[in-house]
């Protein structure tokens, strides 16, 4: 008996010692090491490489051939090596933001094995950090109180299917009996429930507004947008099924016609304010194009609408009603005088002249609207902005 309970002690101490060389062998390189000064250094241990470099939104962007003509693509630099170690650094200080960048060995484009933080934008994964200051002292989890975040499914009888949605609810909603208005938030193509709270900071942003007093609390619904699915990528019966942006029914009238079933259901199970005047609906690229084309089918459900780099007008063949007798349905809308008409672009968004034709279709009839306009394209850090600055705006008291 006492030389098994000395083997078992001998095993057990061989298994301790595995987990503790596990849980301490990690590389000891630093990367990304943001400096007091704000300049960043980014290695990668890589001795047989050839060629290092780094690619990210917080360099200079590079023109890219698309198939929707030239884009902005975040740029790259050269890394340098001594010792088997590559390194960059920024040669001036990056203002305050939320970054994500990859490195490229000798042509692999591969994420830091040195950054646990990584975010996911439909194929893409890269990893993030964050300069604080300033806005983006937004994006951070601060010490205020924090809303929850709930993975939602609701039936849908229109889709034929259990869906998924995000739901955040404001800080003392579990422990009270108030009612609050909603906020639907959208994401874009390729995008999914996740989008908003991942690559959006979502729920940083309102945790911090209502607790600075410059945002009403509010519940928020971030929807999937994508009609054909239940729920993002590996999150649903479908398995581990490659994330795309070409899947069927998509910007072709079905998740539109079907919207009023997610209003619905978030009216029956939560707390909200059942009115117009206590909904709001706005979203980015596809999701912009979904809250014009809802909030104009709905007129009498949202009183504060935004298009962030929306696109606009629907795609060749799809024949929905939704958007037939398009200014038709605008004059309806204007006509019953929504509190807030908000539009936003950067001014190097290949949907900028899209947005400038409809802001036209709009000034010629007269119907208002707020116009907000960023530098830099299509990309989250132009999105996280419209967000700060139009949920200050939402609920606010006439």
């Amino acid at each position: 008996m006492k030389k098994h309970l000395l083997t078992l002690v001998f095993v057990f101490a061989c298994i301790m010692t595995q987990a503790q060389q596990a849980l301490w062998d990690g590389s000891p390189i630093v990367s990304p090491e943001i400096h007091p000064d704000n300049t960043v250094t980014f290695r990668l241990f890589a001795p047989k490489a050839v060629k290092v470099q780094v690619t990210g939104d917080f360099l200079p962007p590079q023109k890219v051939r698309t198939p929707r003509g030239d884009a902005d693509a975040p740029g790259t630099a050269d890394m340098i090596e001594e010792n088997g170690v590559w390194e960059y650094t920024t040669p001036t200080p990056l203002a305050p933001e939320l970054y994500s960048y990859t490195l490229i060995v000798d042509g692999l484009k591969i994420n830091d094995p040195s950054n646990v933080h990584r975010i996911r934008d439909v194929r893409s994964v890269s990893d993030v950090f964050l300069i604080p200051g300033g806005r983006a002292d937004l994006y951070k989890i601060n010490d205020v109180p924090h809303g929850t975040l709930s993975k939602v499914w609701y039936h849908s009888s229109s889709l034929g299917m259990d869906r998924r949605l995000t739901v955040y609810t404001p800080a003392g909603y579990e422990s009270g009996n108030k009612r609050y208005p909603v906020f639907y938030l959208l994401h874009g193509m390729g995008g999914d429930e996740n989008a908003w709270t991942e690559l959006g900071r979502a729920s940083q942003i309102l945790d911090n507004l209502i607790a600075e007093g410059k945002a009403e609390p509010m519940i928020v619904v971030m929807t999937n947008g994508n009609a054909d699915l239940q729920a993002a990528p590996g999150e649903s019966s479908l398995g581990f099924a490659p994330p795309t942006t070409q899947l069927p029914k998509t910007m072709e009238g079905s998740f539109e016609l079907h919207f009023p079933e997610v209003v619905k259901f978030i009216d029956r199970n939560y707390r909200t304010v059942k009115a117009k005047s206590a909904r709001a609906i706005a979203g980015l690229s596809m999701g912009g194009f979904h809250s014009l084309h809802i909030s104009k089918q709905y007129p009498d459900m949202f009183d504060y609408i935004g298009l962030f780099s929306a696109a606009i007008m629907p795609k060749s063949g799809a024949e929905s009603t939704v958007y037939a007798d398009m200014e038709a349905k605008l004059r309806k809308q204007f006509d019953s005088k929504p509190a807030l008409y908000w539009i936003a672009i950067g001014d190097k968004d290949f949907l900028y002249e899209a947005n400038s034709k409809y802001r036209k279709l709009l000034d010629d009839n007269h119907w208002p609207y707020t116009y907000y306009e960023t530098s830099d394209g299509h990309i989250w850090k132009n999105w996280r902005i419209y967000l700060t600055e139009f949920v200050p705006m939402l609920f606010r008291k006439k």
